[in-house]
């Protein structure tokens, strides 16, 4: 009688554990297909955020933003139609460079400018360029930036360009380079406009317009 009810008890014993083995393998499939799942999701996520961050320039490696790579792209462009100018301004010492090196956290910068001088053979950031030489550059981007846009503007011309100040830092000589730039554009049809309080500008373009304030307000007159 004690032997039958410990045989009973033992095959109840058994018959409870192999429905716990059948739940647990039934569990362990199910886990299985869910890890298999979420792996799948893990190795997306990770392509997903590998170029989130490569377009939003994110990661501190050599990354800029997806925007400032494409503006990158028109920048070489305007600098290449720049440095035809810039070097027709400094007699063939100045080339404008994209800076490359972009260090540590990248992200905000891709737009940098460096110039590379002919005469030491180095190449250095254009902060170090006289007031002068600074002007120089800055025309003959805004020359590049009219001639690139002119070219991908499906046949719009930009006939006219006016230019703020900037010569009083000029010395005679590259004061005499950057109007023979300037009247090199007149003469291809373009109307350049100077707004300057420099003399010498006075006798060296034909026709100007002369603005005088007074208490009562302020005049223009053409002069020829």
């Amino acid at each position: 009688m004690l032997l039958d009810n410990t045989i009973r008890a033992s095959e109840e014993q058994k018959d409870q554990l192999a429905g716990d083995i059948q739940m647990l393998k039934k569990a362990a499939q199910e886990i299985a297909v869910i890890y298999k799942k979420q792996q799948q999701i893990i190795s997306d996520y990770q392509k997903y955020k590998t170029l989130s961050d490569i377009a939003n320039g994110t990661k501190e490696t050599d990354y800029i933003s997806f925007e400032r790579y494409v503006l990158a792209i028109y920048y070489e462009e305007i600098i290449e139609a720049a440095n035809l100018r810039f070097q027709q301004m400094t007699n063939n010492r100045y080339l404008l460079l994209r800076k490359e090196d972009k260090g540590k956290g990248a992200g905000a910068k891709g737009l940098d400018l460096d110039v590379f001088d002919h005469y030491t053979g180095q190449t250095r950031s254009v902060k170090t360029l006289s007031g002068g030489e600074g002007f120089k550059a800055s025309l003959a981007l805004a020359l590049g930036l009219s001639d690139v846009m002119q070219s991908r503007s499906g046949g719009i011309q930009i006939d006219t360009l006016f230019i703020d100040e900037g010569f009083g830092s000029l010395d005679p000589e590259s004061l005499d380079t950057a109007i023979e730039a300037l009247f090199s554009l007149n003469s291809c049809g373009r109307l350049v406009g100077i707004i300057s309080h420099v003399e010498e500008l006075k006798t060296r373009i034909p026709v100007h317009i002369k603005v005088d304030r007074t208490t009562e307000g302020s005049t223009a007159k053409i002069i020829l």
